[in-house]
């Protein structure tokens, strides 16, 4: 049973293989990493643990092409676990990691050791419970094959080490227009997004920003990338490539609306919804936005879809 995990992972529940290659859980990951290098030449990283949280830690820990274990017995485990930091654990986020260091429970050896209404006091009952559970290797989270994204991204590189700001800004109108329209052709809105830079160094600086309410609307979804973008003051960075990601998906019929006054707002909702039916019928490269690939972009301001877009040839 295997649950994909865009960009570049996957779930893969074994247990009902074993018997059929006859082999271990580690036997069948040589296997899959053997034919993964042989038949499609890309090199994975493997974890086995007895639970997708640990797994997915055994992986991100391990080095390019190794398959790592997590001993199945509570000793082993909470070896494993015991000096990683909290950003480690799947599922806890920034927010949750500094309020957790602002009480010492720096490691999540620390915070498997703290009372549960500790944590509960400090994160709110739900969250604190979740949290202790992970912090000693407990998810009962199963594999879910064919199960929706909850994320979906979209990245941009330069030819150069790029310093103009503008180009920047076009490259995230660009990466936004693109998640928009995916999202829409699949029904889905999104909670929040998460813009990445990549530098010359090969480091990395990420931000999330929680949108208002969850929407595929291109406008609001560049806004956002405008903001994070300037809220981190790369006026000299050498920048080589952006990424956005689009968070916290769900179905558009779930999610609510504030429906507004504002003609504008109506008119820019019926051009994306006229461009997204020229993309369905002539491809994905049908209409850009002008602004993206000609146009300077505004310097201030909420981006507008009435600009024009430009039809490609």
């Amino acid at each position: 049973m295997v649950e994909a995990l865009p960009p570049d992972a996957a779930l893969a529940d074994v247990r009902g293989a074993q018997r059929y290659f006859g082999r271990d859980a580690e036997g069948i990951a040589e296997l899959l990493r053997l034919r993964a290098l042989a038949w499609y030449g890309v090199e994975c990283t493997i974890g086995i643990a007895s639970n997708p949280l640990l797994a997915r830690m055994a992986a991100q820990g391990a080095a390019p092409g190794e398959i790592r274990v997590v001993p199945g017995d509570p000793e082993g485990v909470a070896a494993f676990l015991d000096r990683r930091p909290v950003a480690a654990l799947h599922g806890i986020g920034p927010a949750a990691a500094r309020a957790l260091c602002a009480y010492g429970l720096d490691s999540v050896g620390r915070i498997a050791s703290a009372p549960p209404a500790t944590l509960q006091r400090i994160l709110g009952a739900k969250a604190g419970r979740r949290v202790y559970e992970r912090a000693r290797g407990i998810d009962p989270t199963p594999v879910t094959p064919n199960a929706p994204s909850r994320s979906m991204g979209a990245e941009h590189r330069f030819l150069h080490d790029e310093l103009d700001e503008s180009r920047r800004r076009r490259a995230l109108l660009s990466l936004a227009d693109e998640l928009g329209s995916r999202m829409r052709s699949s029904g889905q809105v999104a909670g929040a997004l998460t813009l990445t830079v990549r530098y010359a160094d090969r480091s990395t600086t990420t931000r999330t920003r929680r949108l208002t309410e969850p929407t595929a609307h291109g406008p609001a979804l560049t806004e956002v990338a405008y903001a994070l973008h300037a809220a981190l003051g790369l006026q000299r960075a050498r920048v080589r490539a952006v990424a956005l990601r689009a968070e916290d998906l769900c179905r558009a019929e779930r999610a609510s609306r504030q429906l507004s006054f504002d003609p504008a707002d109506d008119k820019a909702r019926r051009i994306e919804a006229a461009v997204d039916r020229a993309r369905s019928r002539f491809g994905p490269h049908a209409a850009r936005p002008a602004a993206a690939s000609a146009a300077p972009v505004r310097a201030a301001g909420r981006p507008s879809y009435g600009q024009p877009y430009r039809r490609s040839a």
